[in-house]
């Protein structure tokens, strides 16, 4: 994939979440969120898995933790969803974490405890966004 793409890709998912946002609007559960979201991004012809294990290794040592991000799309993008009223910097490491382990290019930090979503959403890209082509 390319950088465009990923952006792109990355793009739709705010839309759909802005969708599902407008929608329910804010005080739910952040699974009633995961489920409508990971719903609406399969209507929409895209590929999701929803709370995905996330492999942690430790040099050769392979660990047995319950690690699980909420929902990767197209295999490319990691979308980690709250429902809390403040986005907290652990919040942010967790995600940058997730793509680190799972090597994958672009986050989203998706609070939906809010009147904007789009205020409310922070994207991360990562070193395997900077090696991807232009």
């Amino acid at each position: 994939m390319k950088k465009k793409e990923v952006t792109q890709l990355s793009y739709e998912i705010i839309g759909l979440a802005i969708r599902v946002h407008k929608e329910l609007g804010p005080g739910l559960l952040e699974s009633v969120y995961e489920k409508c979201l990971k719903y609406e991004l399969e209507l929409n012809g895209y590929s999701v898995k929803k709370q995905v294990n996330v492999p942690v290794k430790y040099r050769d040592m392979e660990m047995d933790v319950d690690l699980r991000l909420d929902l990767l799309v197209n295999d490319t993008i990691v979308v980690e969803l709250k429902a809390v009223e403040t986005v907290l910097p652990v919040h942010e490491a967790q995600l940058l974490t997730y793509m680190k382990l799972m090597k994958k290019p672009q986050g989203l930090l998706i609070n939906f405890f809010t009147d904007n979503i789009s205020k409310a959403m922070k994207p991360f890209v990562n070193e395997c966004f900077r090696e991807l082509d232009d």
